[in-house]
């Protein structure tokens, strides 16, 4: 994908753009990864927390 030389500029580039926001945004995405990979396993136990079940229709 990238070079030596391209990835070095490119992460040189994101610090000076966003160096003071890279922490709070590398925290985001850790913690969306861990409710992704919670929803994941949830979905492949066939259980959601989200949403109860309810069969019964609305009148």
């Amino acid at each position: 994908m990238f070079s030596g030389w391209e990835g070095i500029v490119v992460i040189v580039i994101a610090v000076a753009l966003f160096g003071s926001r890279l922490p709070k945004i590398a925290r985001n995405l850790g913690q969306a990864q861990q409710e992704f990979k919670k929803g994941q396993s949830a979905g492949a136990k066939g259980t959601t927390d989200e949403t109860p079940s309810n069969d019964t229709p609305q009148a």
